[in-house]
C-alpha cells in the first residue's frame, strides 16, 4: 500500500498529500522543508502558496470509550486514527468541588460561588464539554494537515425521558446540547454532514466490511471501519482503498504515531516515541 505525506504550502496552507517517495525528492531538491506536528511528518514547501486540491472528507466515529477518525479522498486513505475518549473530567471535577466545599468550612482563601455562570445558547458539564472538545481539538489539528472539505459524523442516539416534552429533552440533554455545540464549531472549519447509526450499518454491510466485537481492540475493524465507511460514503472509493492500520492517538502529550515518517532510521523514531509516551506516563498527569 502505497504511503502519503502530508502537505502545507509556504504559507502553512494545506495543499494535496504526497507519496514518501516525491517528499524525500521535494527534499532533497530543496523545495521543501521537513516538519512535524504532534508526531505526524509533513512537509512544507518553500516557493509554492497555492496548489490543486480535492475533495477530502474525515469521517468521525464518537465513542464512550473509543473513538475513530479517518481522513480519506475519492482514490485514497490517508489517515486512520483511533483515541480514547475523554473520561476522566467528572470524577476530576468531583474531588475539585469536595475539596473547594471544604475550603469554604475553615479560614481558608476559596473562590467565591460563581451560580449561573454557564447561561447561555450551550451550558455543558464539564465532563461533556471536554468531551467534545477533545474531537475539535483532533478536527482542528488535521484541518492544520489536509484540506479538509466536509465532516462526516455518526450521529449519536439521545436517551430521552419519559414523561418530559421533547423541547426539555432537546434542551437539558448533555449528551444533545454537547452534539449541538460540536457540530457548531466545526462549521468554522468545513461543512458538517451526519448519518446515523443504523444508515453507517447498512452503508458497512453493502461493503462487504465486518465490525469487531471488541470494543477496546486497537485493531482497524473495531472502530476505524465505520469513520472510513462515514468518509467513503461523501467522497466515495473502492474497499481497496481501506488502510488496515490505525494510529493512536493520547489525550496528554497529543502524539500521533505515524508509520509514514522516512529518510529517519527506524530505531531513532521508536526511541523517541518510547520517550515521549514515558515522559507522558510519568510527569503529564501532574
Amino acid at each position: 500500500m502505497q504511503k502519503f505525506v502530508p502537505v502545507v504550502s509556504v504559507d502553512g496552507k494545506p495543499l494535496m498529500p504526497t507519496t514518501n517517495k516525491r517528499a524525500d525528492s521535494l527534499v532533497r531538491r530543496g523545495k521543501a522543508i521537513r516538519r512535524f506536528n504532534r508526531g505526524i511528518f509533513y512537509i512544507q514547501l518553500t516557493g509554492k502558496s497555492k496548489g490543486y486540491t480535492q475533495p477530502i472528507a474525515v469521517g468521525i466515529d464518537p465513542g464512550s470509550k473509543k473513538e475513530a477518525f479517518t481522513v480519506k479522498s475519492a482514490h485514497h486513505t490517508y489517515l486512520n486514527i483511533q483515541t480514547d475518549a475523554v473520561t476522566w473530567v467528572k470524577k476530576a471535577e468531583e474531588v475539585s468541588t469536595q475539596l473547594r466545599r471544604s475550603r469554604r468550612s475553615r479560614k481558608t482563601p476559596y473562590r467565591k460561588m460563581r451560580p449561573n455562570r454557564n447561561q447561555g445558547q450551550f451550558r455543558l458539564p464539564p465532563s461533556t464539554r471536554a468531551r467534545w472538545q477533545w474531537k475539535l481539538r483532533i478536527a482542528r489539528w488535521l484541518a492544520t494537515l489536509y484540506p479538509i472539505t466536509c465532516f462526516v459524523v455518526e450521529d449519536i442516539k439521545v436517551t430521552t425521558r419519559k414523561g418530559k416534552g421533547g423541547q426539555w429533552n432537546q434542551s437539558f440533554s448533555p449528551l444533545q446540547v454537547g452534539k449541538d455545540w460540536f457540530y457548531w464549531q466545526l462549521t468554522y472549519i468545513a461543512p458538517v454532514e451526519t448519518l446515523p447509526g443504523y444508515e453507517t450499518k447498512v452503508q458497512r454491510d453493502g461493503l462487504g466490511l465486518k465490525k469487531s466485537s471488541a470494543k477496546m481492540s486497537d485493531k482497524f475493524e473495531a472502530h476505524c471501519v465505520d469513520s472510513w465507511v462515514l468518509a467513503n460514503g461523501v467522497v466515495g472509493g473502492h474497499i481497496d482503498q481501506i488502510i488496515r492500520r490505525c494510529y493512536s492517538l493520547h489525550h496528554y502529550v497529543f502524539i500521533a504515531a505515524n508509520y509514514t515518517v522516512y529518510s529517519l532510521k527506524r530505531a531513532t523514531f521508536v526511541n523517541r516515541m518510547a520517550a515521549l509516551c514515558q515522559w507522558a506516563s510519568n510527569g503529564a498527569h501532574g
